[in-house]
C-alpha cells in the first residue's frame, strides 16, 4: 500500500519507519537538515520498537497521491502543510496525529475532501539529530473519530507494526492527552528532562498546579476525561481536590511509567532544534479554554510566557526562578 506521511519528525519518522519495514511504499515530507538526512541515509529508528533503517521517498512536498495519508506536523504547521500537499490528498483517509484540541477540525477545513480522523500518540519519541528517531516509551497510539470506516482502516494499517487502540470518544481523549501533555512545558523552560522536572520538588509543585488548572477547565466545560495513559475522569477528579502530598503522586506515577531513559518532551525538542514550539496549542489551549469557561489559569499562562521567553532568548530558566515566578502568579 502507498502511504504518505506529512511531517517526518519524531512521531512521523517513527511511524514511517515501521510502515516501510512492513513492506509499504512510504513517502514522507520533511525540510532542512531532516530532509537531507533522510534522502542520504533513510530514517534510522532505534529503541523500544526495534532498530531499523527505512529507505523512504522524501521530499519537501508529496509527489504523488497515496492510498492513506498521515499528518504528523506540529499543530501550528498543519494547515500550511495540508495546503502545500492538497493536490495529492483527494478523498484518501487522513489520520491527524497531533497535540491540542483542534487538529481534526483544522484538517477538515484545510482539506475538505479528506476523510479525517484523529490519532493521539502516547509513545515517547526523541528526534535529537537529523534522520534518527529513538522510541523511549512504547505506549500505544489511540485512533478515533466519526468516520468509522476510516478509523478501522487506520487501525488495520498500523496495528501490525506498532501498538494501536481504537477509542470511541475521541474528543474526551483529546482532553486527557492535553492534561498529559502539560508535562512537556516545564522541560522546555528549564532544559531538564521530564523525569528531572518531576523529581524536583519545587517544579513538581508547579506542575501539579498547572495540571489542576487544566482539569478544572475541562470539568467546567462539561468534559468527562477518557481513560488514557493511566488517567481517567475518576482519577483526575480525585487529583483535583486531594491534598498536595496525595496529588503529587500523579506526576510521580507518570515519571515511573516513562522509565529510566531521559524524556526531553516534544516542546523541548523543538526548542533545541531552534524551531517554534506548539506551546500555544498545549498550555495555551488550557488558557484559552479557561477564558471561555470563566476559570482562572495563571500558572498555565505563566508557563506559556516562559516558553516563549526561552524561544526568544535562547536561554533556559533555572528552576528556582520558575518556582519563584509561579509563587507570585498564583
Amino acid at each position: 500500500m502507498r502511504i504518505a506521511v506529512i511531517g517526518a519528525g519524531a512521531v512521523g519518522g517513527a511511524i514511517a519507519a515501521v510502515l516501510s519495514r512492513a513492506g509499504h511504499e512510504v513517502e514522507v515530507t520533511a525540510r532542512g537538515a531532516q530532509l537531507a538526512a533522510i534522502r542520504e541515509g533513510g530514517i534510522r529508528l532505534r529503541g523500544a520498537w526495534g532498530d531499523t533503517t527505512a529507505q523512504v521517498a522524501a521530499s519537501a512536498r508529496l509527489t504523488a497521491p497515496a492510498d492513506m495519508v498521515i499528518l504528523t506536523t506540529k499543530a501550528h504547521d498543519a494547515v500550511a502543510a495540508l495546503a502545500d500537499n492538497l493536490e495529492f490528498l483527494g478523498d484518501s483517509p487522513l489520520l491527524v496525529v497531533q497535540n491540542g484540541l483542534d487538529g481534526i477540525a483544522n484538517a477538515r477545513d484545510a482539506s475538505p475532501r479528506s476523510r479525517v480522523v484523529g490519532g493521539l500518540a502516547m509513545f515517547a519519541a526523541s528526534y535529537l539529530s537529523p534522520g534518527e528517531v529513538t522510541i523511549t516509551t512504547p505506549n500505544p497510539t489511540f485512533i478515533g473519530g466519526d468516520d468509522a470506516e476510516a478509523v478501522t482502516a487506520f487501525v488495520r494499517l498500523l496495528s501490525p507494526v506498532m501498538p494501536v487502540r481504537q477509542i470511541d470518544d475521541f474528543a474526551s481523549a483529546q482532553w486527557t492527552k492535553l492534561i498529559i501533555n502539560q508535562v512537556n512545558a516545564l522541560p522546555a523552560v528549564t532544559g531538564l528532562s521530564v523525569q528531572d522536572v518531576i523529581a524536583h520538588r519545587g517544579l513538581r509543585r508547579v506542575l501539579v498546579l498547572s495540571l489542576r488548572e487544566g482539569v478544572a477547565v475541562g470539568h467546567a466545560l462539561g468534559v468527562t476525561f477518557a481513560r488514557l495513559g493511566g488517567l481517567g475522569d475518576t482519577t483526575l477528579r480525585a487529583f483535583a481536590v486531594a491534598p498536595y502530598w496525595v496529588a503529587q503522586q500523579l506526576p510521580l506515577r507518570m515519571r515511573r511509567r516513562m522509565g529510566p531513559v531521559p524524556n526531553p518532551g516534544s516542546t523541548l525538542q523543538s526548542i533545541r532544534r531552534d524551531q517554534p514550539s506548539e506551546i500555544d496549542y498545549l498550555g495555551g489551549a488550557v488558557v484559552a479554554a479557561g477564558e471561555r469557561a470563566g476559570v482562572a489559569t495563571p500558572i498555565n499562562a505563566l508557563i506559556v510566557r516562559l516558553v516563549h521567553e526561552v524561544e526568544s532568548s535562547k536561554a533556559f530558566v533555572v528552576p528556582e526562578v520558575v518556582v519563584a515566578r509561579a509563587a507570585t502568579a498564583s
